[in-house]
Formats: structure tokens, C-alpha cells, sequence
């Protein structure tokens, strides 16, 4: 199967989810200044989530530099990826209506845990695809320290947001830094 198409469909998908999140953000109620200061948390919720999807889409795409096969598997992996990177709208939004209270915050990051976990199911789908020797094989074979360290601060962040909202939405910003340079393994292999 060519995997033009799936990744012709995951940008078409992060594309809506993109433009769905922004279009989730409320205009301000009047016309100064001054009222653009209530909307500057979900203005950041909203960055933080688009740095996010980009981090997932990025690093989606040097995955499918490295991949010349994909099956059925690989496409229903895609698919959960995709499913849960999809629920980041719903998260920032109810995160937004109340005041990035708890279980909210504490939801966005269940969502990028099981956005992280749904990557690597996609990755070892891939790999199983194309085989021991393919590229990603090759490039991922050494383990993903970085990739474990990612959940465990997600892991960490989620009861964390039960007893400070904020030390959670920091270890958030935290991880997506950790992930704005691209997976370099693959990279040293495309």
C-alpha cells in the first residue's frame, strides 16, 4: 500500500484540527486593549497545543521519510494517533470554560499521554511493515530515551494538576521544548 495517502489524510486532518482550535478561541468583548488580557491564558493554551500538534505532525512526517510500506495496522494506528491529537480542541476549550481547573488540565495531559502512546504503536506498526532493516528500524532500534522521558513528565503532570493546575500546564510547556527539535535519529537516516 503507498503511504502517500495516509499522509495525504494526516495533514488534512491536522489541518482541521488546527483551524478548529483557533476557531474554539473567543473574541474579546470589547474593543480595547485591555479586554485582549482576559483571553491571554487561552491564547496560550492555544499556542501551547499548536506547538504541540506540530511537534506530532513533525515528527509524523520524518516518520514517513523513513517508511516505503504501509498496511492495514499502520493505517489503524494513524487513525488512533490521530483520534487523540484530535481531542486537543475539546481539552484547551474545557480547560478555557473553567479556568484551567483541575480535571481539565488534568484531561490534556491524558490527551498527549495517549497521543505519545498511539505514536509509538504507529511507529512499531511501521517498523513491523518494513521490516528489521528498514530505515526507521534502524533509526529507532536503540530505544526512545527521550520518547520515555516525554510520558513520564505527562505521566507526572497528570496528578499533578489536582494539586496545582499550573505546575502541570509548566511541565506541558516543558515538554514541548524537549520535542521542538525533531527526533534526530530519524533524521541521521532520511
Amino acid at each position: 500500500m503507498d503511504k502517500g495517502r495516509l499522509e495525504a489524510f494526516t495533514d488534512g486532518v491536522i489541518a482541521i484540527i488546527i483551524t478548529i482550535m483557533v476557531l474554539e478561541i473567543k473574541v474579546p468583548q470589547g474593543s480595547d486593549l485591555a479586554c485582549l488580557r482576559s483571553g491571554i491564558p487561552i491564547l496560550l493554551a492555544y499556542a501551547l497545543s499548536y506547538v504541540n500538534v506540530g511537534i506530532f505532525w513533525n515528527n509524523h512526517h520524518h516518520m514517513l521519510q523513513a517508511t516505503e510500506r504501509v498496511d492495514g495496522w499502520v493505517l489503524w494506528s494513524n487513525l488512533l494517533l490521530l483520534f487523540w491529537i484530535s481531542l486537543m480542541p475539546f481539552t484547551i476549550r474545557w480547560m478555557d470554560e473553567t479556568h484551567f481547573a483541575a480535571a481539565p488540565t488534568a484531561s490534556y495531559g491524558a490527551v498527549l499521554v495517549l497521543s505519545a502512546i498511539s505514536y509509538l504503536l504507529l511507529e512499531k506498526a511501521i517498523v513491523r511493515v518494513n521490516g528489521e532493516d528498514s530505515k526507521l528500524a534502524r533509526a529507532v532500534g536503540g530505544g526512545d530515551q527521550k520518547g520515555f522521558i516525554s510520558l513520564a513528565i505527562y505521566a507526572l503532570a497528570i496528578p499533578l494538576a489536582y494539586y496545582q493546575p499550573r505546575i502541570s500546564i509548566a511541565l506541558y510547556v516543558v515538554n514541548a521544548l524537549i520535542w521542538f527539535v525533531p527526533d534526530r535519529r530519524i533524521e541521521k537516516v532520511v
